[in-house]
């Protein structure tokens, strides 16, 4: 009798390690709120909590395009960049494009200036794509050569200096850019909300469609997949278009915010991004994340950032704890998933957890090599 219950209480509080594991982002979270409210009163306030989140937003938007990413098994390095030239972009197109041949100066409105500032991220996200799903480019590679082309056309339209003023003239017909980073709606700002529909929109497409299905099915085993019918290509090269979009959106947010276009804007965002996406619990192998998660991942790195320098931490020592964070982050993934074993005739590949889209696809190719 003795022995039944030890193993039963062994299997209890398995069940309770395994469960604060995969409930860490949020565990995180709260610890952090409970820590800086007690080190400073105004950490808590809503007008601080709104403050934060606006800064949240930056990093959620850049995760979940990297999110995208990184379920189809890849990785993005260039979004920190995308989001610096897709804000200069924005501010070279309000402060007029001058057209030589009639003599005269273009001032387009904000929004051909957002949806021209989004094209831009979306060609960035095309050839990151290409490169990597036609061309057989290894993803770090290619992200990695075009953070350093897409950084220098920014720096090469600016000359390296920053775009300022980007208020715009009511006159021409090219004001209200500050309506992105200063504007509320029902007291929430419209970066926030911006972050939630965007969020919204990709869970919907991550559950609801066929697209979502076979990006988990790509991620969790793109050979099975290719073997299922998953149009593998195809949905490379869209998800770094999604990502380059959610970028040049993050952009636009931040220069409304900053009424200015720096071309070394998102420097280093690219390492935050995927922080958000690990942290929130999706898995650097592919095939495994959520939309929720990366919110939450954000949510972490944002009012940690935040708390740390309210109660007055050195940036050195803000740099420690942001990467110790991600560290153990990193630890309690490799916990959680453990190492993926490779696919075989006999026994796919299919661990707890994975989505329904995934492990079909997986059975799918254990059938192909069966019959192969």
């Amino acid at each position: 009798m003795s022995t039944i219950t030890i193993i039963t209480d062994q299997r209890k509080q398995f069940s309770f390690t395994k469960l604060l594991i995969s409930a860490r982002a949020f565990v995180a979270l709260i610890l952090i709120i409970v820590v800086f409210s007690f080190l400073s009163p105004n950490y808590l306030t809503v007008d601080n909590l709104l403050i934060m989140a606006s800064h949240v937003a930056i990093y959620a938007l850049l995760g979940l395009g990297m999110l995208m990413v990184i379920l189809n098994g890849g990785i993005d390095l260039s979004v920190g960049s995308t989001l610096g030239f897709s804000a200069v972009i924005a501010g070279f197109l309000l402060q007029g494009v001058p057209i030589q041949i009639f003599g005269m100066v273009l001032f387009p409105s904000v929004p051909v200036v957002v949806l021209l500032s989004c094209g831009v991220g979306a060609v960035v996200g095309l050839v990151n794509g290409i490169l990597v799903a036609r061309f057989k480019v290894a993803p770090f590679v290619a992200t990695l050569g075009m953070l350093y082309v897409v950084r220098g056309f920014a720096l090469l339209m600016t000359n390296g200096l920053t775009v300022n003023d980007l208020a715009g003239d009511p006159e021409l017909g090219n004001n209200g850019f500050s309506w992105l980073g200063f504007n509320r709606i029902f007291g929430i700002p419209i970066g926030v909300l911006i972050m939630v529909v965007i969020a919204i929109v990709l869970h919907m497409v991550l559950s609801r469609t066929t697209f979502g299905r076979w990006l988990y099915a790509s991620g969790g085993n793109e050979r099975a997949a290719e073997l299922s019918g998953v149009p593998v290509k195809s949905v490379k090269v869209w998800v770094y278009v999604i990502s380059g979009i959610c970028a040049a959106i993050a952009g636009l947010i931040l220069a409304s915010t900053l009424t200015s276009a720096s071309p070394n804007a998102g420097n280093t965002y690219e390492l935050t991004a995927i922080a958000a996406v690990v942290i929130g619990g999706a898995s650097l192998m592919g095939g495994r994340g959520t939309v929720g998660g990366t919110l939450l991942g954000a949510f972490v790195i944002g009012f940690l950032s935040d708390g740390l320098v309210i109660v007055g931490v050195s940036a050195y020592w803000q740099m420690v704890f942001i990467g110790a964070v991600i560290v153990v982050a990193v630890l309690l993934n490799s916990l959680q998933y453990g190492r993926r074993p490779r696919a075989s005739a006999s026994t796919p590949s299919v661990a707890k957890g994975d989505p329904p889209a995934a492990v079909s696809a997986q059975n799918v190719g254990a059938e192909a090599d069966r019959t192969s």
